[in-house]
């Protein structure tokens, strides 16, 4: 299993695939203010059997990183530092104006995209991951 992760400052999104390794699902947000992220995704890790671990890498259009990259970095070094399996990082850019307009696409009321659109958001960088690797 590959988890993919969406994060933020306040928000971090999380997406798994399937067991072969096609398809990406939403999984759930993680509200950073209230639980310790890395705490959350060594959960998941052990209780799904992942073996691989995917961090969004905030790039902006030009390239270069984003206004995220701090936020990033601490969460893959916690991550690194706790898991006992890879953890890669992956351009994640646009993913979230994806995922709000598949929402939008879909009919989902503004309280639902807000709810929903980091798990997306991961979800678009796993199945973007997914498709880069396959």
């Amino acid at each position: 299993m590959i988890l993919g992760i969406d994060p933020g400052e306040r928000r971090v999104g999380l997406a798994i695939a399937d067991p072969e390794t096609r398809f990406a699902r939403p999984l759930e947000v993680i509200d950073s203010r209230r639980t310790d992220p890395a705490s959350r995704i060594a959960e998941i890790v052990a209780a799904e059997g992942v073996t691989v671990v995917v961090v969004g890498r905030p790039v902006g259009l030009s390239g270069r990183p984003g206004a995220a990259v701090e936020a990033q970095a601490k969460l893959v070094g916690a991550l690194q530092r706790r898991l006992e399996v890879p953890v890669r990082e992956f351009d994640e850019r646009l993913t979230t104006v994806v995922a709000d307009s598949a929402l939008r696409s879909g009919g989902a009321s503004a309280a639902a995209r807000r709810r929903l659109r980091d798990a997306v958001a991961a979800q678009v960088l796993l199945q973007d991951y997914l498709d880069a690797s396959g």
